[in-house]
């Protein structure tokens, strides 16, 4: 083998080996997550990706699903070229058609719908990847509907809303001044693998943690000084335990309460009704623990809570469970101040960078002004009030019954059946309710095969960008190869329909380029400058760190101007849908609870715990990861399966009032007897069909995913 021979087995760059280092980003995880990424090109074709050193964010880091990107990327199912159905939905069965002829079915169908019915009648439907939400936001309304939607509905959203009408504003955790930090539903080796160092540095430094979990993670045994291994669902009763431990042994901050806190009175009668040998009975923790953990928390301030954006929402509950977490920042005086929990400005698709764009005025100057309430607004009035799109969790009931009125069409941009309850059911609704269907994807998924025509699109690697982070940063990727096959990006495909359909809008008609010149302008640096630097670039305009306090020098954007434990926007709601202004608890299996129920099914199920190389099902079928788990699976404590006569390793069916999956069982000691935790993301045993479509949070018409009776038996 010549020199240089093994400088190309080796993957090393340069003019003589004829590979180049071209710099771009994971976005497996978007938008939480998009990690700077290296990728060595040869031919043409990837053939190497690392994390990027330099990167503000990852710093050179990358977890199992970024080290996979390439064989993402060159997955052998990618959808090649536009399709045209020609079998029944669902059957798969499709033609390959080119772009114009697609683009015209697509505009002629789309505006077909809104002559007949009206523009409302089209349901615009964002899943993965979310880079382009704020071109697609815009391009429901320009064509004059109000139904603009994302996997929000069932992730983020929620949590987003609870502080909103809590604080106005979402705080994070203010790791590098902190103190204590109250890790609630955190495992960051799990799910968020660039937050440990944080959390071992504040542990380097004395500090203290805290970790709540219903599973024995790693974040417990390597991180926490205290673990509360919580009963599942019960999150929101141990809060207002903890509030009442806080007021009834002075440990409250009072002048901040005083100052900054409106409804403390009412939440104060409310705790009081938790007394601790009451929490420690509904959440099955040591008294002495609960004790303890409150203390640490309120004493040894200044303290900082985490939580996961979904897990705790994903309760009939869970809406009011958040409210009651952030209740407690604000009670020990650790809201907006260093070292607690600090709201940031959001610069561009949920991520902070020290200035402000005009992302939101994109979005929203173009909504329609005399329009219905979207999808699931009469259901679920608090979301239609608090967050600017359709509730998707009613998105099925209203193809059904076509109230308050029908939805005939449903465009998609990487639409996941697998994410809604009864999926089986809400495909087979779109199947026979709708007139048209179009879904964009890399995959062809469960969702594609029901869709009139399939999109290509492509990934992230195939595509330029625009991405901020911490520190003042944007950075605007160039393609690192061409787009695979005739794939196109998602606003590549939105700005060619907009010209199709002649939308009355020059942004959406000009391109990606053009609507990003629009958001960013004024911050010191054109869009061409972004791109050619071709790395996170420092903004001029930028504050970093931003400032603390802010709040609490002018006012909190609620409409008493103070931290409402006593919301007042939810006090505005209509009576009739039974509502409390007050973070209230009740049970996650409230619904659940009659007699017969409880007998066939006495196991408690909790669906979508995370791994660190899965993110929902993208990643399912990358044939690196999936490899390290090849089968859909369930952990059963020890002793239940050993009572079951279920060993590891065993098929068993795991049921539900609703329906029926077969997953292979790992047994355990992680987590408790009579839980079940399932692993999401397999379309052979998709867990969420377990969950009914109506087990809903009524505050947020979030699913109680992580709430549901089941049964288990082994197959056979």
């Amino acid at each position: 083998m010549t020199e240089l021979e093994k400088k190309i087995k080796a993957k090393i760059p340069g003019e003589d080996t004829g590979i180049e280092v071209k710099h771009s980003l994971c976005a497996i995880c978007s938008p939480s997550m998009h990690c700077g990424v290296d990728c060595y090109v040869k031919d043409g074709k990837i053939i190497r990706v690392e994390g990027t050193p330099d990167h503000p964010f990852n710093h050179g880091k990358l977890c199992t699903k970024g080290s996979s990107l390439r064989n993402y990327v060159y997955r052998k199912d990618r959808i090649k070229t536009p399709l045209k159905r020609v079998g029944e939905r669902g059957e798969g069965k499709f033609e390959p058609i080119s772009w114009d002829e697609a683009y015209d079915i697509i505009a002629e169908k789309l505006l077909a719908t809104r002559e007949k019915y009206g523009a409302n009648s089209v349901a615009f439907f964002s899943g993965y990847c979310k880079w382009y939400r704020p071109v697609f936001h815009r391009f429901a309304h320009v064509f004059g509907s109000v139904n603009f939607g994302t996997d929000d509905c069932c992730c983020s959203g929620s949590m987003v809303i609870a502080h909103k009408v809590t604080a106005g504003t979402v705080g994070g955790p203010d790791m590098g001044h902190a103190n204590t930090y109250l890790g609630w539903n955190y495992d960051g080796y799990y799910s968020n693998h660039l937050s440990v160092g944080g959390v071992q540095a504040l542990k380097a430094r004395g500090g203290k943690v805290i970790v709540i979990d219903i599973r024995k993670t790693p974040a417990a045994k390597n991180l926490a000084d205290i673990f509360l291994q919580i009963k599942p669902g019960t999150d929101g009763a141990l809060a207002l335990g903890m509030g009442k431990l806080i007021i009834d042994n002075g440990w409250a901050d009072m002048d901040y309460v005083n100052k900054y806190v409106y409804g403390f009175e009412q939440y104060k009668e409310l705790v009081q009704q938790y007394p601790l040998d009451k929490v420690a009975e509904i959440t099955g923790l040591d008294p002495n623990d609960i004790y303890e953990a409150t203390k640490l928390f309120a004493t040894n301030g200044p303290a900082c809570t985490n939580f996961s954006a979904s897990a705790l929402v994903h309760h009939i509950n869970g809406f009011n469970t958040q409210r009651a977490i952030v209740c407690l920042e604000a009670l020990t005086g650790n809201f907006d101040r260093p070292g607690g929990n600090v709201p940031g400005t959001a610069t561009y698709i949920h991520k902070q960078a020290g200035f402000r764009s005009r992302e939101e005025e994109f979005r929203s100057d173009r909504y329609p002004k005399d329009g219905p309430v979207r999808i699931g607004g009469e259901r679920f009035p608090l979301w239609e009030t608090q967050f600017d799109e359709f509730q998707g969790m009613d998105l099925q009931r209203q193809i059904e019954e076509g109230t308050p009125y029908p939805v005939k069409a449903v465009f998609a941009l990487g639409m996941n059946a697998k994410m809604f309850p009864q999926t089986d059911r809400l495909l087979k609704t779109m199947a026979e309710k709708l007139d048209f269907f179009v879904d964009a994807d890399l995959f062809m998924t469960m969702t594609a095969k029901y869709a009139d025509i399939v999109l290509p699109a492509c990934s992230s690697l195939e595509r330029g960008e625009i991405k901020a982070y911490g520190g003042g940063y944007l950075f605007y990727t160039n393609p690192v190869i061409p787009p695979l096959y005739e794939s196109k990006s998602d606003t590549d495909i939105l700005c060619d329909l907009a010209r199709k359909m002649d939308l009355d809008d020059p942004y959406l008609k000009g391109g990606y380029d053009a609507c990003m010149e629009w958001i960013f302008d004024g911050i010191g640096i054109s869009i061409a400058e972004l791109k050619k630097a071709g790395k996170p670039t420092k903004i001029p305009i930028a504050k970093w760190p931003q400032p603390v306090g802010e709040m609490l020098k002018n006012g909190f954007p609620t409409k008493t101007g103070k931290i409402e434990f006593y919301s007042t926007a939810i006090e505005e709601i209509d009576p009739k849908y039974g509502l409390d202004p007050l973070p209230s608890y009740r049970d996650p299996l409230e619904d659940q609870n009659d007699s017969e129920t409880k007998e066939k099914y006495p196991f408690y199920l909790c669906t979508g715990a995370r791994l660190a190389h899965t993110l929902h099902s993208r990643t399912q079928e990358t044939p690196w990861l999936r490899s390290l788990l090849p089968d859909p699976t369930c952990e059963v404590n020890w002793d239940d399966a050993a009572r079951l006569g279920i060993k590891n390793g065993d098929w068993a069916i795991l049921s539900s009032p609703y329906g029926e999956i077969r997953l292979r069982v790992k047994t355990t000691g992680k987590i408790e007897p009579g839980v079940i935790l399932s692993l999401h993301g397999y379309t052979e045993a998709n867990v969420n069909e377990l969950i009914g479509r109506d087990h809903l949070d009524p505050y947020s018409g979030y699913p109680g995913f992580k709430g549901m009776r089941c049964n288990i038996r082994k197959e056979g």
